[in-house]
């Protein structure tokens, strides 16, 4: 299949890229080869001024599978691990999420456009909860069950959140801040208990009536918002329209998901991540089914024994758990209904791209979520060979499923804009064939010695070796080449009593055959574990001032 990344001046689309050194797509199967001129012609969407995912896509979904014209795939297919499951169709997905908007409209007191702070781990009410948001209008704020009580208060008063929906485990958190919190007028607790001072959804839920007008939302209306990793600093909040997410995702899922209404999909994301999304959007404007495992924490055996017992035929999942996934490899196991692996968030190494499909058969299929071009400081289009900033042109026409806006903060959106593009804070370089080499974040890039070192070749090359379980790379400060490579690694455990000294230079000197030999690392440290935000990535940042401040 071509790279999804020529003529990129038309529409901007997800593309299926796989970034193994290059940011190109591989065809795992003849349903996924396409080109993207035809995509092109096949998908330039009219943006309606109205638009409402509940009522314009699932609504109809339940229609059709009423009339008998869609296949017997449920909407939402739940499993605990320990036997329990839930089944909903997009019918019954329609009445219970009618409930629960009365519930929100109702005993909540939400108006269209107030906002929530939506804290539940992988339960069918995040879902449910989500869609009765669109039905009312609410925007909700998805967050991690990870955040401590510091993060909840800085997202409920940088929202002015309404209110806090969650569960008994964050409960008490949240209860520690909240008086601190001017805009927070309710509590809704999801739970089968009760608690003093909170609603009950249950309760709730089971007497609310089942009929429900769906607000009229224009398309631009916000349908989400997410905080940032903060991997580069304090979070900020990104929303997403119901055209951005309504509209635009149905790219994803058609094109780089594969997806169909005969699909069952696991996104193993965790509800906190905007990834999550794609298990609303991306899936259902498909019509395909989402399978979700509870699964409290990410668990290579319970991912095996799904695979194995459940019919999933799209997998999605991060880098790091792919990592995970071959590291703890069962040769037993197998998938027989899987077709397509997908990946995103950040960079996922050859290394465990070549083992996976060495086990399975299929390729790792990487996203990188926007369609792009280089440009330099100027905001002029670089030519060919040529490193700059990779961006996405937004005049005169801004692509519909680009993020609205950094929300309550235009001064900060304004700074995404440079001429024409909006610029996504990576770098890279295009090839005389029209491929996009992915270099790394801007703020990662290594200068030393005139020589531009993306940390993520580094990288690559050091898990390559088997005494390497993770690693990453970051600039140092060094007297005559201004700054230098260095490597923070996390030994796999046959490797950790090793000498120091003659694991630094084994491992040097595989860099240095494994790519150009001025990007070895010339300082390394050994650590126990890397430090990442609540999404799971590395905390370059973190770990480059830590290095920084010691000189």
């Amino acid at each position: 299949m071509r790279c999804l990344l020529k003529a990129l001046s038309v529409v901007s689309l997800h593309a299926s890229l796989r970034r193994s050194r290059q940011l190109c797509s591989q065809s795992s199967s003849a349903r996924t080869s396409f080109s993207y001129e035809l995509i092109k012609q096949q998908y330039r969407p009219e943006v309606p001024e109205y638009f409402n995912f509940a009522s314009d896509v699932l609504d109809r979904w339940a229609k059709v599978e009423k009339e008998g014209k869609k296949t017997k795939n449920p909407a939402l297919w739940w499993v605990d691990g320990d036997g329990e499951e839930v089944k909903w169709s997009f019918e019954e997905l329609g009445v219970l999420s009618r409930k629960a908007a009365n519930v929100l409209s109702g005993a909540c007191s939400l108006q269209c456009g107030d906002r929530v702070l939506l804290l539940l781990p992988r339960i069918p009410e995040w879902w449910l909860l989500n869609v009765a948001c669109m039905r009312t209008g609410t925007v909700p704020i998805p967050g991690t069950q990870q955040l401590t009580a510091k993060d909840i208060l800085y997202r409920l008063q940088k929202s002015k959140a309404k209110g806090v929906i969650t569960n008994d485990s964050v409960a008490s958190t949240v209860e520690s801040v909240e008086a601190d919190c001017q805009s927070l007028k309710f509590k809704l607790l999801v739970s089968e208990g009760h608690r003093e001072g909170w609603l009950s959804f249950k309760d709730l839920l089971k007497t609310a009536p089942s009929d429900h007008r769906c607000v009229t939302t224009k398309s631009q209306h916000p349908v989400a918002i997410y905080f940032t990793s903060g991997t580069t600093g304090a979070p900020k909040m990104t929303e997403h329209s119901h055209c951005s997410y309504g509209i635009g995702l149905t790219v994803s899922g058609r094109y780089w998901l594969n997806l169909t209404s005969s699909d069952i999909y696991w996104n193993t994301s965790d509800t906190g991540w905007a990834k999550a999304a794609w298990s609303i959007f991306s899936a259902w404007s498909q019509g395909a089914c989402v399978f979700v495992h509870k699964m409290p924490q990410f668990s290579p055996p319970a991912v095996f024994e799904s695979l194995s017992r459940y019919p999933i035929t799209v997998f999605c999942s991060a880098p790091t758990a792919y990592r995970m996934l071959v590291q703890h490899q069962l040769p037993s196991c197998t998938f027989n209904s899987l077709r397509h692996c997908v990946s995103a968030g950040e960079p996922i190494n050859p290394e465990v791209m070549a083992k996976w499909k060495a086990w399975t058969g299929l390729d790792i299929h990487e996203c990188y979520g926007q369609t792009e071009t280089i440009i330099d400081e100027n905001g002029n289009i670089l030519p060919p060979g040529k490193e700059g900033e990779i961006a996405i042109k937004v005049k005169p026409t801004r692509p519909l499923f680009l993020f609205t806006c950094y929300t309550d903060d235009p001064e900060k959106t304004k700074a995404t804009v440079r001429g024409d593009f909006y610029v996504t804070g990576d770098r890279g370089l295009m090839d005389e064939d029209g491929y996009f080499w992915f270099v790394g974040r801007a703020d990662d890039v290594i200068n030393s010695a005139g020589y531009r070192i993306g940390p993520f070749e580094v990288e690559s090359a050091l898990i390559e070796h088997p005494a390497v379980l993770e690693s990453a790379v970051v600039s140092s400060p060094d007297p005559i080449r201004g700054e230098v490579v260095k490597a923070f690694v996390v030994l796999t455990p046959n490797y950790v009593s090793h000498d120091p000294e003659k694991m630094m230079k084994d491992l040097q000197d595989h860099v240095k055959k494994a790519t150009a030999p001025y990007k070895y690392p010339r300082k390394m440290e050994f650590v126990r574990e890397l430090p990442k935000t609540i999404s799971g990535k590395i905390r370059r940042n973190e770990l480059r001032q830590k290095e920084w401040r010691r000189y």
